[in-house]
């Protein structure tokens, strides 16, 4: 099974109803997603993981946004956090980076969500692949992820 076929799975088992499109200019980046779905960087969920503790985080924030690792440890209790190399990436959540999607992970790991993407009302994430996205109300993103809801912004672009 793909990515993108682990994906959908992933979204039905949830009961979270993903329209799924494919962009063949690709979706690796905040900007590239932004451009190929037509809308605003801040729209856009970045799924990044990070380890602390020896265990992996993974940080939902706007395209815009750039994450302050320092207030994120804090919020989660650890003394240090680290970005993953792409291969703790890959092995943490099943996905390559760029194409993370914000839940359907091989297991479940704790998340946390940038309070900004709560001001929109529809976010495009990935949905397994670099070249694919789908549109997602925050809220919904929310609860699908059990994410703890939180400023987490070092500054914007």
């Amino acid at each position: 099974m793909d990515a993108l076929d682990r994906f959908k799975k992933a979204a039905q088992d949830s009961q979270v109803d993903v329209s799924i499109q494919r962009f063949p200019e690709g979706t690796r980046t905040a900007q590239a997603a932004a451009s190929a779905v037509g809308c605003d960087i801040s729209q856009i969920v970045k799924s990044l993981v990070f380890f602390g503790n020896d265990e992996p985080f993974l940080v939902l924030a706007s395209g815009k946004n750039r994450v302050n690792e320092a207030l994120v440890a804090e919020l989660m209790n650890i003394e240090k956090l680290a970005m993953a190399s792409p291969d703790q990436a890959r092995e943490a959540t099943g996905f390559a980076i760029g194409g993370t999607p914000p839940f359907g992970h091989v297991k479940t790991i704790q998340t946390i969500m940038d309070s900004e993407l709560l001001n929109y009302e529809i976010v495009w994430a990935a949905a397994g692949t670099p070249d694919t996205c789908f549109p997602i109300k925050p809220g919904k993103l929310k609860e699908v992820t059990s994410a703890l809801v939180a400023p987490i912004v070092q500054n914007t672009l």
